[in-house]
Formats: C-alpha cells, sequence, structure tokens
C-alpha cells in the first residue's frame, strides 16, 4: 500500500484488505466508528451464497454464507443493535471484487475492499494481520501470535480468529493448525478446504485432483 493510501485508509476510519510488510501491525489501531445504517446483499459463489452487509459508505461490516445467517444477524444484534439493518445492494465494486476472486482466480482484487467491524482493540489488531498472509500460503495460530509479537497467547489469538466477522476478505482461512491439518472454520471447514485448494498455486491443485 503507498503512504496515500494509508493515509486515507486511516483518515477514514477503515482498514484496507492488503498490506506490503507487518511493521504496522502494532500500531495503534484507528478509532472505531458506528454506521447509521447496515443494507444485507447475497452474492452465489461456488461455495453458497455470501451474505454482504455493508454501510451507508459501502464499507463492508460483515461477510458470511447463507447458512450462518441467523448467527450473522444476531452478532449485527450484538454490536449494531440501534443501527438499521435493509435489504440492499453492495458497491458494485465490493460485489465485482468478489465475483473476480471467486470466479476469476484474482487474488488481489480483494484488496481495494475496504473494511471495519466491531470487537475490541485485541480482536482487531489480530483481523489486521491476517492481511499479511498472502494468497496461497498459510500460517499457524502460533505464527500469527509471533507476529503479533504475542507468542504467549496463541489461544487467544485463535479465539480472536474464530471470531472474525468478514470471510474471505480478512483471511482467517489462512490460518491452521501447527501439524499442518486444517481446523475449525467458522463458515464450515468444507469451505475452508475449497478456498485454500482456489487460492493454491496451479501446480499444486493438480497435484491434489
Amino acid at each position: 500500500m503507498s503512504e496515500n493510501g494509508e493515509k486515507e485508509c486511516r483518515s477514514r476510519l477503515i482498514f484496507c484488505s492488503t498490506t506490503t510488510g507487518t511493521e504496522h501491525l502494532r500500531e495503534k489501531l484507528p478509532m472505531y466508528s458506528q454506521p447509521r445504517g447496515l443494507q444485507l446483499d447475497r452474492l452465489k459463489t461456488p461455495i453458497g451464497a455470501a451474505l454482504l452487509v455493508t454501510d451507508e459508505q459501502g464499507v463492508l461490516r460483515a461477510l458470511d454464507f447463507h447458512d450462518y445467517e441467523s448467527r450473522m444477524l444476531r452478532l449485527l444484534r450484538r454490536h449494531y443493535a440501534s443501527v438499521p439493518l435493509a435489504a440492499g445492494s453492495a458497491p458494485s465494486a465490493v460485489r465485482a471484487a468478489l465475483t473476480r476472486y471467486f470466479f476469476e482466480g484474482k487474488f488481489t482484487a480483494l484488496a481495494g475492499i475496504e473494511w471495519t467491524a466491531a470487537g475490541t482493540p485485541f480482536q482487531r489488531s489480530v483481523w489486521n494481520a491476517l492481511l499479511a498472509i498472502p494468497p496461497g500460503e498459510t500460517r499457524s495460530y502460533g505464527g500469527v501470535a509471533r507476529l503479533l509479537g504475542r507468542s504467549d497467547a496463541p489461544r487467544a489469538v485463535g479465539w480472536a480468529i474464530g471470531s472474525n466477522p468478514i470471510a474471505i476478505v480478512v483471511p482467517c482461512h489462512r490460518v491452521i493448525g501447527a501439524s499442518g491439518k486444517l481446523t475449525g472454520y467458522a463458515s464450515g471447514l468444507h469451505r475452508k478446504h475449497w478456498l485454500l485448494q482456489h487460492e493454491a498455486p496451479s501446480s499444486l491443485r493438480h497435484m491434489a485432483n
């Protein structure tokens, strides 16, 4: 991300889903702000209908899948109790970026999606750290903890990763067990497997098949 781009992200109190390194991960995060309204959109994907929740500025606030809609709505009520939620369309740029990711293998398309999420400062620092994991690569929970300078707290980091409200764009699916095995994924292990295979280099995909 360019210096100007990072300044813009901070000035708008959002995160941008890209990073050029890990040196900023322990900086003070921008303050979180409540939206005035939320809208829920649906996008067909190869692993089921994705639910996209954006605010009045077009910033992504939540992303989950149709079979976990009730859980997502509970979380939205918890964090945005007084904020109205209505059916509506996500910005065309958000839909286009996700479409390119899913159907064209353009993984970097997600980098332009602006997002923010309700959570504790620790949770939000963990979610931001996940952006440092490139497509086609994975990290262990302990590895993410070390990235944050919290090697003593891999369990707390794992809990925060499991609480990530913005699937795909904040790539918690790229975190696996220390043994290399897939571990829990809030949107279903079958989706985690598909996403990792989707992002894997073509040579590895052919070997897996």
